[in-house]
């Protein structure tokens, strides 16, 4: 750990004993845990912090390595003229690519709106003596059972 060997971690411990007490030992080596946590916690963000930099200092030396590297590259490779890059004009007609459709002519009203269709008039309720919120009686089925008799 420390370079502490176990007959001198155990004349640390006897000291501990007889300075703090038995009594008080239990709350004192919780404090010295917390301690030793934060001390941890604290060289964890310090070594943390240090390596984002480390990563960040490489970053730029690759950065500048491969750009370097590139214009290495692109002086031993110059690109040909210009209009030797691009391909030939067309004969055809450039206003109008050739794979979109004509359209038929337009309305003024946008296609996603429908016109109403019209409704047909309701058919007159049947005449009946009863009150119009009684529904009518259901006819009744023939059974299996009469079917073969």
């Amino acid at each position: 750990m420390f370079g502490i060997d176990s007959t001198e971690f155990l004349v640390i411990v006897i000291i501990a004993v007889i300075v703090i007490g038995p009594k008080d030992l239990p709350r004192a080596l919780y404090k010295v845990g917390q301690i030793v946590g934060k001390a941890q916690g604290m060289a964890r963000h310090f070594r943390t912090g240090i390596d984002a930099m480390v990563r960040e200092v490489e970053l730029e030396e690759l950065e500048k390595k491969w750009a370097a590297q590139n214009k290495r590259i692109m002086d031993e490779h110059p690109p040909e003229s210009a209009s030797a890059a691009l391909p030939p004009p067309d004969d055809r007609d450039i206003d109008v690519p050739p794979f979109v459709a004509e359209s038929a002519p337009v309305a003024d009203v946008p296609p996603f709106v429908a016109e109403a269709a019209p409704v047909p008039p309701a058919p007159p309720a049947p005449a009946t003596d009863a009150p119009p919120y009684l529904a009518a009686a259901p006819a009744p089925q023939p059974r299996k059972d009469d079917a073969a008799a």
